[in-house]
């Protein structure tokens, strides 16, 4: 009697061992299809986060260099600290422009939009000009705004010591997008329509923790993730 049960037990044994394979290959293959699927869910994710920045091409793009902080007069002549403006750690545009620059000029009209639209998000658009002070632009500024009041801040480097020497601009006019810890995430030269969708979901996109990966030099993708620009 004992000996017919512990045949019947090696049997009912021997029987479950093909379907707790087949389970197991089960689980095995679930567990790939599921990583598969997170995966391309990832990378689709990243490919969205980073479809205007690589439409958008900029000169640089990374988040591995932080803004100084620094202390220029402003429209009103008081002395007004960069930090200031990331009160809110919310996305700042820094914009550098002089008089002289007809580029400069030409987009002053769509930064200004710019500046419209994203307040409503805190998020600032700050101007530098490097040229002598409030009384030296503002005819400019009222003539390229249709005399209405410049809805950014306007602060003065007549020197160059910032624009130049802090961030080696040479050419105007010439823009540089940072998050709310002050990390420079794009440089873009030359002037844009910055009323552009691109322009305003490169915006949401550094808001954002993470945002797009993708590094840029010289307005080519660049780094790890450049495959990300489907382009590339």
């Amino acid at each position: 009697m004992a000996k017919a049960r512990t045949e019947e037990n090696e049997a009912r044994v021997s029987g479950s061992l093909p379907a707790q394979l087949a389970q197991f290959a089960f689980i095995a293959v679930a567990s790939v299809g599921v990583f598969s699927f997170v995966k391309a869910a990832r990378s689709d994710h990243r490919i969205a986060a980073c479809s205007a920045l690589c439409e958008y091409r900029p000169t640089y793009a990374g988040q591995n260099r932080t803004a100084p902080d620094f202390e220029l007069t402003d429209f009103d002549g008081k002395k007004v600290k960069f930090s200031s403006f990331f009160d809110k750690k919310k996305p700042v545009v820094l914009n550098f422009w002089t008089k002289t620059c007809k580029p400069c000029l030409e987009e002053m009209p769509s930064l200004a939009s710019l500046a419209q639209i994203v307040a409503k998000d805190g998020i600032r658009v700050v101007t530098i000009s490097t040229d002598e002070g409030p009384d030296a632009v503002r005819d400019h500024l009222q003539v390229v705004l249709d005399g209405k009041p410049a809805p950014f801040a306007v602060l003065f480097d007549p020197e160059g010591e910032i624009v130049s020497g802090t961030f080696g601009t040479s050419l105007f006019p010439e823009t540089w997008l940072l998050d709310g810890d002050r990390v420079i995430r794009a440089r873009i030269d030359g002037a844009r329509d910055w009323t552009s969708p691109f322009a305003l979901e490169i915006l949401t996109m550094i808001g954002r923790p993470g945002g797009c990966p993708v590094e840029f030099q010289g307005g080519l993708p660049a780094g790890p993730f450049k495959s990300l620009c489907a382009n590339e």
